[in-house]
């Protein structure tokens, strides 16, 4: 079974009650991933995937081709787009079955109807629907990290994003970051590949340490150390970026913030211990901005330091216990290569 997903880290982190649908659904077939290798620990991590078929393109674009060997796939899964492009993809390698959204550019491709306004965890089990595969959108948690945190306890600062227009001010996670260390909670920063620099800054504004930035030196935190300090955290503080999908799939405290693109599309399920932030003013569309704009968006500017501390302060002193990690039926994978 191949799957198509060949996208960023919070991308495969929705797309985590679809492969628990389909890993329960054919348990004695080999399950593929096609997506970037930078994601190995991660796709590892859920249990629900044998082997990482590393793919990539540029940004979000379309892989130009899938280095698959052997014999057809039995069964091909578009959990990336809805388009041409993805289908004709998958549709060289000759699988047996295909599962995907219809499209008129591909007409001889059965499937239900794309909708732009529906979340993006609900999108792939309703897909799955369509095809007699119960799948839920609220099983979306992994197993905890075997490691330890490397700061047990801490609220966890995340200021990056891999968009201008999803990037909350450097100088206002400072602040938050700052007042939450004077109410006495230990505050770390992450930093993601190409980010050191602009988090040692909000590091130095916030007068933290320079060691409390982990991350950002040569790439991205590596994954088991990354999951392990966001499963330990008290609180995760972080735009609509991969970090903020990590904290739900762990079950651990969110204050999100977001902007051009609403929380019902790609927010944290409706539950207590996640909190979003977002101001729409009038514009309550699903996509009222451009998510991967080089300037911060309007809707994210109108949040303001105040909101996301008392946000994180309320959180601390009412957020639930943590719950077990809902990996019902993540079977045992194979050896991940």
């Amino acid at each position: 079974m191949l799957v198509l997903r060949a996208l960023g880290l919070g991308d495969l982190l929705t797309a985590v009650p679809a492969l628990r649908a389909l890993r329960r659904h054919l348990p004695g077939h080999e399950t593929v991933l096609a997506a970037p290798a930078r994601l190995a620990a991660a796709t590892a991590a859920t249990s629900l995937v044998d082997r990482l078929l590393p793919t990539s393109a540029a940004g979000r674009a379309m892989p130009a081709e899938l280095d698959w060997t052997g014999s057809p796939p039995d069964l091909a899964v578009d959990l990336h787009g809805n388009g041409p492009p993805s289908h004709l993809l998958l549709q060289r390698l000759n699988p047996r079955r295909l599962f995907a959204y219809a499209h008129p550019g591909t007409p001889g491709v059965p499937g239900p109807v794309w909708r732009d306004d529906e979340h993006e965890r609900e999108r792939w089990c309703r897909l799955l629907g369509w095809y007699g595969i119960a799948a839920d959108p609220e099983s979306l948690g992994i197993p905890p990290p075997p490691t330890p945190s490397p700061a047990p306890g801490a609220v966890v600062v995340h200021p990056g994003a891999d968009a201008g227009a999803r990037r909350w001010p450097g100088e206002r996670f400072a602040a938050v970051a700052r007042e939450l260390r004077r109410r006495g909670l230990d505050v770390v920063l992450t930093a993601g590949a190409g980010e050191k620099e602009a988090a040692r800054s909000v590091a130095a504004a916030a007068g933290l340490p320079v060691d409390t930035v982990l991350g950002g030196a040569d790439g991205d935190l590596p994954f088991d150390r990354l999951a392990a300090l966001v499963g330990g955290a008290r609180c995760v503080v972080v735009g609509d970026t991969g970090p903020a999908h990590l904290a739900t799939a762990l079950g651990t405290p969110s204050v999100v913030l977001f902007g051009p693109v609403a929380p019902r599309l790609w927010g944290p399920p409706a539950r207590p211990r996640h909190r979003v932030l977002w101001h729409p003013a009038g514009d309550d569309s699903a996509r009222p901005g451009d998510a991967h704009g080089t300037r911060p968006d309007q809707r994210l500017l109108r949040i303001t330091v105040d909101e996301v501390v008392d946000e994180v302060v309320d959180l601390l002193a009412h957020a639930p216990a943590r719950p077990c990690p809902d990996n019902d039926g993540a079977l045992a994978p194979k050896a991940f290569r």
